[in-house]
């Protein structure tokens, strides 16, 4: 089921094999998890501990990161790869800019953002086209 061009993960096995591998970046909105799919599409889990908050706040964090996830990982995200996002406890009151910086950010450290088709890249000298 797609949602946006991205699916979910479903399965405890999935989560625990993006955990085992390793790739993960941690910043002050959220942690990035990363492995390589078994699918050719983005595949995307959300998750957030007791220590985020109650249940009421937990499902505010997670919520907040499935809509960081629709908006960002269709368009940049390099195919192929699954991801786990993981709510930290600034999740629920960060701004949602912020947030969003947050996935980018983590997206090029872990080198799977790319730029999408219809936006030209950036020139390197700086000049305006």
């Amino acid at each position: 089921m797609a949602s946006g061009g991205v699916e979910r993960l479903r399965r405890r096995a999935d989560y625990l094999r993006v955990q085992a591998a390793e790739r993960r970046v941690a910043l002050p909105g959220l942690l990035l998890q990363a492995a390589s799919g078994e699918t050719g599409c983005c595949r995307v889990g959300f998750t957030a501990s007791r220590k985020v908050g109650n249940a009421v706040i937990r499902n505010r964090a997670r919520r907040r990161l499935k809509a960081l996830a629709s908006e960002i990982l269709p368009k940049h995200a390099v195919p192929g790869h699954d991801f786990v996002l993981v709510a930290r406890h600034g999740t629920p009151m960060r701004e949602y800019a912020a947030l969003r910086r947050d996935l980018e950010t983590a997206l090029k450290k872990l080198k799977l953002w790319q730029a999408p088709a219809d936006q030209p890249a950036a020139n390197i000298l700086g000049d305006v086209a």
